[in-house]
């Protein structure tokens, strides 16, 4: 199924715990902003990119299928053309969520995660769509922003 209403989007983002970030970086920038802002939001994130060991403190696992737990999301930070390998992982594994941040779009990857039972997200962000869709949260990426900035100076 793939996404689009708020209401959709505000209940997947309450059911999931552990999301798994593809392409996460530990470098200064949305590929470690959002993996960061997520966990300070409760969630449990899974690096994955096979550049790195760690990021974040924790283990960075080359690919999705050697992740030995459940994930709930697969949040992309890839490029459009690379989501349909991501896509059948996500499958593989038993996720629930395929997740392209902003500026992704892959239609072929999105029916097949969907003809699989997945529900997909395209072209979004979590710190876009956590602040304004989940309440009680209308504040958090300002506040997340500020003292990650506060830590930083």
């Amino acid at each position: 199924m793939i996404v689009e209403d708020d209401d959709s989007i505000r209940e997947l983002l309450l059911s999931v715990k552990t999301i798994a970030v593809v392409g996460i970086s530990p470098n200064e920038g949305p590929k470690n902003y959002v993996a960061r802002f997520l966990v300070e939001q409760g969630y449990h994130v899974i690096p994955v990119n096979p550049r790195y060991d760690d990021v974040l403190g924790r283990k960075c696992y080359a690919s999705l299928r050697d992740i030995p737990e459940q994930v709930d999301m697969v949040d992309c930070f890839r490029p459009s053309a690379d989501i349909p390998p991501i896509a059948e992982d996500a499958i593989a594994i038993g996720a629930k969520v395929l997740w392209m941040q902003s500026g992704i779009i892959n239609h072929e990857a999105a029916k097949r995660a969907s003809d699989a039972g997945l529900k997909v997200v395209m072209d979004r962000c979590p710190c876009a769509e956590i602040p304004r869709l989940v309440a009680g949260r209308e504040n958090s990426w300002i506040e997340f922003h500020e003292k990650f900035l506060a830590v930083k100076d």
